[in-house]
């Protein structure tokens, strides 16, 4: 059973995204077509994932960690991993020392060469958490672990199996295309624009802020078409909220925050930050405060490093 009604939502896109993998095996023909449509349910799926780890779809445990697998076919990887690289560590650290996803780990610089290498820097430096957290959970928690073991088993094996069942049904050159247009593209798709979200969400705003630690971007077709993922700020301050929630959770504090980490476009943020700022600096991202590498006298850089952490959180996701 459903713990919020407008979650079925929520589930509708979650089926229609292997209907659309259906569709790619039984219509190779129209599989270039359909692979933008494809790409933004893998996307959706991977926004889910995150909503999923913060607020659980179902009030049954059993059901949330089932969906988490579910998901993690179309995200493009298991889902257990949002909980120490995300729900543990990033909103523990907030683009501060010792954020595994931090956007300045070598320039503090906000370029499209430093966006589009993101994803490479930021997967590399996530893979310590999640290294660690499955070796605290193999020691720890054996069902955690369990869990993590057959999502990782259903993610690979679903991959094999479908690329498999594409060669069989179609050959092994025109399979191999369908497979990709149908999963291959739109997971890599999906892993590569969230990280690309976490970077302009953060990038040259003020961690250390109460209010300016996070970009916003208001677009209700946006936040429509991604669950109101766009309302970062407001997710930060209320991490469990359910994502419904999170627009009147904007508009509370919107009069608090930096004007220009505050944007309704994200199209235009991105036209503007990365095609025309080249051209006219002025038009691009200032650093607020005193930027992360140089914290306010008596501020606190986030804690202890992740990797000492020896507490886990169940299998259950949490906020």
């Amino acid at each position: 059973m459903l713990r919020n009604a407008a979650d079925w939502r929520t589930i509708l896109w979650v089926l229609l995204a292997p209907a659309l993998v259906a569709l790619h095996y039984a219509r190779p023909d129209l599989s270039l077509y359909l692979l933008p449509v494809s790409c933004y349910f893998a996307l959706a799926c991977g926004i889910i994932a995150h909503n999923h780890n913060h607020c659980p779809t179902f009030k049954n445990k059993r059901q949330n960690q089932l969906f988490g697998t579910w998901i993690s076919l179309f995200y493009g990887y298991p889902t257990f991993a949002w909980i120490p690289t995300h729900n543990l560590n990033h909103h523990k650290f907030v683009n501060r020392e010792g954020d595994a996803t931090i956007t300045w780990r070598f320039t503090n610089s906000h370029n499209v060469f430093v966006a589009l290498t993101y994803f490479f820097v930021s997967s590399y430096y996530q893979s310590g958490p999640i290294n660690e957290f499955i070796r605290t959970a193999k020691r720890k928690n054996r069902a955690l672990y369990r869990h993590i073991l057959t999502q990782y088993t259903v993610w690979i094996g679903t991959y094999v199996a479908l690329f498999a069942l594409a060669a069989a049904l179609h050959g092994p050159s025109t399979g191999f295309f369908v497979f990709l247009y149908a999963v291959g593209i739109p997971a890599l798709f999906s892993l590569f624009t969230i990280m690309l979200f976490n970077y302009d969400q953060h990038a040259h705003a003020d961690p250390f802020s109460e209010h300016d630690h996070s970009r916003s971007f208001t677009s209700p077709l946006l936040n429509f078409l991604l669950f109101n993922n766009g309302y970062h700020l407001a997710h930060h301050e209320h991490p469990g909220a359910h994502w419904t929630k999170l627009p009147a959770l904007h508009r509370e504090v919107e009069s608090l925050i930096h004007p220009s980490l505050v944007q309704r476009s994200l199209w235009w943020y991105w036209f503007k930050q990365y095609a025309l700022t080249p051209f006219v600096p002025s038009l691009g991202t200032v650093q607020l405060g005193p930027g992360p590498m140089h914290p306010p006298l008596g501020s606190h850089s986030g804690g202890e490093d992740m990797r000492l952490r020896d507490d886990l959180p169940s299998a259950e996701p949490t906020a």
